[in-house]
């Protein structure tokens, strides 16, 4: 049995998702106390027992601690099916921290898998928005030959949420993979201004050509496509994704959500201020991707290496977590102001 401490490292969530990611692949039965240790309610939240629980559902596993506030886990895998499965989260709770939870399962599945996620928040604090996901997130996995798309139906908010996406993936037992060693020359800036509910007040289009303007004024062009979402009339919201693309294929992203009292202005300020930060640093994946890709990584076959700015917390614990439960090798060093991530 997998004995894993989910107080250790940044004792947050990623280290549940990524546990029964892989105790789930390995069909090895698991053990998670101590479980988000570290955050200020600890234990289950409503998103994460939702994510445990379409785990389940995927690989029929059994298990037992399974409640809001548990600090204990005991997850047992059987062999991973796939087929249509619904998830309800209840909550404004992250849909895309649930996707990325069950992805990797999903890829390892007998047959494709259609998941359909309801009742969340695609676009919430603390989370990649759900456009991150389709347009930086899905685009790199896909070079590693991992077939998967996200449609959203309904877009959702803090605080009701009630927003519901369908994913749909292909298997793949042999993932490839990744390369990401120098970061070349910008080809491409695009993004995506989403507002639901509130084009009236023009937030799409403010966002986009606040953001245009500011990448303008550093010499970057850029196409941002504007969507005037009308999907959730039970909660009005808003977000900006924008990415960078090189021609030695770095793919670099960001993204910024609206708040009451936030203007559009200042959600394009956020997301350029993070893209340029990516761009000066010359990293090929940015922050957030760079510990997203650990778990991938970790199962492909062969030598993968990136570069990044910054060793985030997550970075730092989802590696541990695969050497720990995998027993594959990281290497991590600081190299003319970036860290190279090689995982042999």
């Amino acid at each position: 049995m997998l004995e894993i401490d989910g107080g250790q490292k940044s004792g947050s969530g990623t280290i549940l998702r990524l546990s029964v990611a892989l105790a789930s692949i390995l069909g090895e039965p698991l053990h998670i106390y101590n479980i988000r240790k570290k955050r200020s309610e600890p234990g289950l939240r409503p998103q994460h027992l939702e994510s445990v629980l379409v785990a389940a559902k995927l690989c029929n596993a059994d298990v037992r601690g399974a409640y809001v506030g548990s600090q204990d886990l005991w997850f047992e895998p059987k062999e991973i099916y796939g087929g249509e499965i619904s998830a309800e989260i209840g909550t404004a709770g992250s849909i895309p921290m649930l996707i990325m939870t069950v992805l990797p399962i999903c890829i390892f599945a007998k047959q494709p898998v259609t998941l359909r996620i309801s009742k969340g928040g695609t676009d919430v604090k603390n989370s990649p928005t759900i456009n991150y996901l389709i347009n930086v997130y899905l685009r790199l996995l896909r070079r590693m030959g991992l077939n998967a798309q996200i449609d959203v139906k309904k877009y959702g908010y803090y605080p009701k949420g009630m927003g519901e996406v369908t994913v749909k993936v292909q298997p793949c037992r042999d993932l490839k993979p990744i390369r990401l060693e120098e970061f070349g020359e910008i080809e491409t800036i695009g993004g995506v201004s989403v507002c639901t509910f509130l084009a009236d007040r023009r937030v799409a289009e403010r966002q986009a050509k606040e953001a245009e303007r500011l990448l303008q004024a550093k010499g970057l062009k850029s196409e941002i496509r504007i969507i005037n979402d009308f999907s959730n009339p039970l909660q009005k919201g808003s977000s900006l994704v924008l990415w960078a693309e090189t021609n030695k294929g770095s793919l670099l992203g960001s993204d910024s959500i609206g708040e009451i009292g936030k203007t559009s202005e200042a959600v394009a300020r956020e997301a350029v201020g993070e893209l340029i930060n990516e761009i000066d640093s010359k990293a090929t994946v940015d922050i957030h991707m760079a510990d997203m890709l650990i778990p991938y990584v970790a199962l492909a076959k062969g030598e993968s290496v990136y570069l990044t700015r910054m060793v985030s917390d997550h970075l730092e614990t989802n590696v541990w977590l695969v050497e720990e439960i995998l027993g594959v090798k990281f290497q991590v060093e600081k190299i003319n102001g970036l860290y190279k991530v090689v995982k042999r």
